[in-house]
């Protein structure tokens, strides 16, 4: 019998994931404070987030379901960049952003019959952006909840020359990475 999968985590986006594999699962959101340490280094990061997420879930749960939890973040030069607070700091990291090439770190954490973590990262580049189409792009309401003030699945797509990497790692659950961890847990994409 396939373990109840439980996804920690408000992202739509990793739900969306998740349905698109065909893989049911129900979503508690874990309260954590996703404040970056000082001097903590990118990776770490992401990978004690998503680790303390899958946790927060792990104790309250009262069966023997199968935790997913992930963050993701993009860096530039060895900087987190977080979530745009207004336009002003949209116009910030997008102008940062532009003409250059950043990594998305995307970790997953995983708690069921034992405790499995990854990390994927994924080099994006993006084109020339000017100030017109960052107020522009900002003014749609997409980038306001995203890492780095794009969404690689929406409008900030138009931004991307290249990908070299995970194209689901960089929406926010790389779903090869995942998929192998869940197969650990007896959650399969394709039963045999």
């Amino acid at each position: 019998m396939t373990p109840e999968l439980i996804l920690a985590s408000a992202s739509p986006r990793r739900s969306e994931l998740l349905k698109q594999i065909g893989l049911p699962h129900s979503i508690q959101i874990a309260d954590i404070d996703e404040t970056p340490l000082a001097n903590e280094q990118a990776a770490d990061y992401v990978l004690r987030t998503a680790q303390a997420k899958s946790l927060a879930i792990q104790q309250q749960c009262l069966t023997k379901a199968v935790i997913l939890a992930a963050d993701t973040s993009v860096i530039l030069e060895g900087q987190i960049m977080g979530k745009p607070d207004n336009l002003e700091h949209a116009l910030s990291m997008l102008s940062k952003l532009s003409a250059n090439t950043h990594q998305v770190y995307s970790a997953v954490s995983i708690r069921g019959q034992q405790i499995q973590h990854c990390l994927s990262i994924s080099n994006v580049t993006f084109r020339a952006i000017s100030e017109q189409e960052i107020i522009q792009y900002w003014h749609t309401g997409e980038p306001a909840d995203k890492a780095g003030a794009y969404a690689v699945q929406g409008l900030g797509s138009v931004f991307i020359q290249s990908i070299q990497g995970s194209y689901s790692g960089i929406m926010g659950l790389p779903l090869f990475e995942t998929a192998q961890l869940l197969a650990n847990e007896g959650i399969k994409i394709f039963n045999e």
